[in-house]
């Protein structure tokens, strides 16, 4: 009997430029990073590559330090070639007299993580394809090498940060995720000072699930009982209990820890993405808005308990059916009870007519979320005096 051929399994160019990265990677220090994609650059026929991360503030894609990466000045998100890719998520090419600078986005599971930017005497389908390749597993080293070191921290931090903030940034969970039948985007002001907002969020099978807290006070105190509340929903969360149970252990936490003269306002929600069926539970937390065809059509109001720490009653749940594309805006009271430019307060008539302006744009949810967190920090004079925390979702189904 006649042996059937075997497969080639001969190492192809692409397969051997994609293997230096992915041999090398387990053992990969972070610092050498840099060092490993400008090779894998100039094999391609590449040169001036540059790894830019988003700043803390998310103003800024600034440059990775590392031998043989391009440095130079930051690039303002909203004025740069750079910019565009990072927030649509999007190849851009920028033709030059030496050639054409191509932006690839650096994603991880939905999370924008930068931008990778390389220089090509000229671009055919082919590089196309191996530098979407590249850009993915640059992504992926980043996101795992991140816990190892405090390169790509000091990169993105452009300005000293308390140890409150300290302690929140470490707390969250990646800024957005993009998936098929949802999608998450969070934003926190101000950035290098924050207290007591924090959210959380777990893709569970197909039930999503989010927390938005606010938690009493400012600086260290506030850090510290967000982090006790934050902890405590997780563990309730993982022992996959119901909202009603998780209520009651983030309650039971902060009472213990806190005393009964402290609390922490909370808004936690679970959502069936392949129906699109909402729950949720107010714990003294202001109302979400529900989005649906890009205008603000309603306050998710219902029953609300007293915040967690305060011993208050047995929560109702209440119940919503989406529509396919309907977003969820949940906030902190931060958000809207800032005295604009010293006068009267914000105010949620501001915040929904602004929602509905950029809503107007038909851009995602990390674009959406960045814009009306900035929109909302000018109209509020360019500053805040206590945290302003925004997390849209969108069920896509």
């Amino acid at each position: 009997m006649t042996a059937e051929p075997r497969a080639d399994r001969s190492e192809s160019f692409g397969e051997a430029l994609l293997g230096a990265v992915l041999d090398r990677a387990h053992e990969l220090p972070p610092h050498l990073i840099g060092p490993l994609v400008a090779d894998v650059v100039k094999r391609l026929g590449g040169h001036s590559p540059q790894i830019l991360l988003q700043d803390y503030g998310q103003l800024l894609l600034v440059p990775l330090p590392g031998e043989g990466l391009e440095g130079g000045a930051p690039h303002v998100i909203d004025d740069a070639a750079s910019g565009h890719c990072f927030l649509d998520a999007l190849t851009v090419e920028l033709p030059l007299d030496d050639g054409v600078r191509l932006h690839l986005p650096l994603l991880d599971g939905g999370d924008q993580v930068g931008v990778m930017a390389v220089t090509l005497d000229r671009v055919d389908d082919d590089d196309r394809r191996m530098l979407r390749r590249l850009s993915n597993l640059v992504a992926d080293l980043l996101v795992t090498k991140h816990g190892y070191s405090d390169l790509f921290f000091r990169t993105r931090r452009g300005e000293a940060m308390s140890v409150a903030a300290e302690i929140q940034w470490s707390l969250l969970p990646p800024l957005a995720m993009i998936m098929p039948r949802v999608a998450v985007a969070g934003v926190l002001e101000p950035a290098y000072d924050l207290a007591g907002d924090s959210f959380d969020y777990a893709l569970n099978g197909d039930v999503l699930h989010v927390a938005v807290i606010d938690a009493m006070g400012h600086g260290l105190g506030a850090a510290t009982m967000a982090t006790v509340a934050i902890g405590a929903y997780r563990h309730a969360r993982r022992l996959r209990t119901g909202l009603k149970e998780i209520y009651a252990f983030m309650d039971e936490a902060v009472a213990e820890q806190f005393g009964a003269d402290h609390f922490v306002t909370a808004q936690m929600m679970q959502l069936d993405t392949t129906t699109g069926h909402l729950q949720w539970v107010n714990a003294g937390h202001p109302a979400p808005l529900l989005v649906r065809d890009h205008r603000v059509t309603r306050q998710l109001v219902g029953p609300t308990t007293l915040p967690v720490g305060l011993g208050g009653a047995e929560p109702e749940v209440s119940e919503l059916g989406l529509e396919r594309g309907d977003r969820l805006l949940c906030f902190t009271d931060g958000l809207i009870e800032e005295h604009a430019a010293g006068e009267e307060q914000f105010g949620e008539d501001q915040l929904i007519d602004w929602v509905n302006r950029l809503e107007a744009t038909g851009r995602g949810v990390r674009a959406v979320a960045r814009a009306l967190s900035h929109t909302l920090k000018r109209a509020r004079g360019g500053h805040t005096t206590d945290d302003a925390t925004l997390l849209l979702v969108e069920w896509r189904r």
